[in-house]
């Protein structure tokens, strides 16, 4: 007589366990649910420059299909170290200190994982990026929490100074930012480097929207000065500089130092990155043109966008760099913002995100978060709608 056997999932607990589903992943279900036009998702609905189409197929076409290096492919490192010369005029080594990522987030998470332990403190300036947080937590790491200027969104470099302790390891600074759109200045880079001077706190820079500043303002990368460059990690984005998101391929520049620990990690969270994409991307970047022009390329969509938004109850914040816009509710709604985001987006047919989406346990502002990487006829359609609040 055989005995019945019973199958049974071993608990397993949670390595985030504060984590559930983003509410990018709820308003971009509800808004297919409702036929809204998604105004939320941080990426854009046309397609990218298809010469670069061309470059990717044609590495493909000619066998380059297999593992590449793990650092990258030694053309594509050597035109990033080229363009940051350029640009920035920091001088890195294409072998020791330039890394090809899977994207953005991984490049971050991987420089996480790399230089914090059990134990260190990493400060964060509110409100950021989703993944900085469980990044940090994943590392075993404390976060420091530091609110940028409410409704500015400028750093707070009292409140910095005094979130920095014989723990502090690291800080995340983003500029151009995500959500608020607004821009480091030099003198703010320099006070942070000045701050940090005198201790031996790591610097993790997201620069993933270096190209898009406006109204002839400046990206300044901590490339660009020598005490930031020197303890940090600069993320880019080709994804968001090419339109190609989903791609999903970033660089990382560092001192060699850093870029040795870095290297350990991501050798074994992804090893490297896909080849033809990389060798579609090293000849793209010879030409400069793309992402000289993209400044004029966005603030265009940023102002036609704006023209739109002030014939709507709703008031625009200033919008600096990134592909957002910040927008004050308060004269629509007394809702708070993920109320307001879920009503705008069942009602009128326009999903945004909430900011407090991106602070810890919210911060009630009545500001939603609007993306202008859009076509142009998905933005005069979304404010059409828009304009009948």
């Amino acid at each position: 007589m055989q005995t019945e056997t019973t199958t049974r999932t071993p608990p397993l607990p949670s390595r985030l366990p504060a984590v559930g589903t983003t509410i990018f992943t709820v308003m971009s279900a509800l808004a297919a649910e409702r036929g809204a036009i998604n105004l939320g998702q941080g990426f854009p609905d046309f397609d990218c420059d298809p010469t670069l189409v061309g470059h990717v197929h044609a590495a493909m076409s000619a066998g380059l299909n297999q593992y590449p290096p793990m650092a990258g492919v030694p053309a594509l490192r050597e035109a990033v170290a080229a363009k940051v010369a350029r640009l920035y005029g920091r001088c890195y080594d294409p072998a020791t200190e330039v890394t090809v990522t899977a994207g953005a987030t991984q490049a971050i998470l991987t420089a996480i994982l790399c230089a914090v332990h059990p134990g260190d403190e990493v400060i964060v300036l509110e409100p950021c990026y989703d993944s900085y947080v469980p990044n940090v937590e994943l590392a075993g790491g404390r976060v420091v929490r530091v609110p940028l200027t409410p409704r500015t969104f400028r750093p707070d470099f009292d409140r910095i100074a005094a979130a920095l302790s014989p723990r502090t390891r690291m800080i995340v600074v983003n500029s151009p930012h995500n959500p608020s759109a607004t821009v480091w200045t030099r003198e703010e880079m320099q006070r942070l480097e000045a701050l940090l001077a005198p201790t031996d706190v790591l610097v993790v820079s997201d620069e993933v929207y270096e190209h898009m500043v406006f109204d002839g303002g400046q990206h300044v990368s901590a490339s660009s000065l020598p005490g930031l460059a020197a303890r940090s990690f600069v993320v880019s984005s080709f994804g968001k500089t090419y339109h190609v998101t989903g791609w999903k391929v970033g660089t990382v520049v560092a001192p060699s130092p850093l870029t040795a620990e870095f290297r350990k990690v991501h050798q074994f969270n992804v090893f490297t990155v896909n080849t033809p994409v990389q060798h579609g991307l090293a000849r793209h970047l010879a030409d400069p043109r793309p992402y000289l022009e993209l400044p004029a390329f966005y603030q265009r969509k940023r102002d036609l966008f704006l023209d739109g938004l002030r014939q709507t109850r709703l008031v625009p914040l200033h919008t600096q760099g990134s592909y957002f816009q910040l927008v004050d509710y308060s004269g629509v709604s007394d809702l708070p913002e993920a109320g307001f985001c879920q009503w705008l987006t069942r009602e009128v047919g326009v999903a945004a995100i909430p900011l407090t989406a991106f602070y810890e346990g919210g911060l009630e502002q009545r500001l939603a978060r609007l993306c202008f990487a859009k076509r142009d006829e998905t933005l005069q359609a979304a404010l059409e709608r828009l304009q009948r609040l």
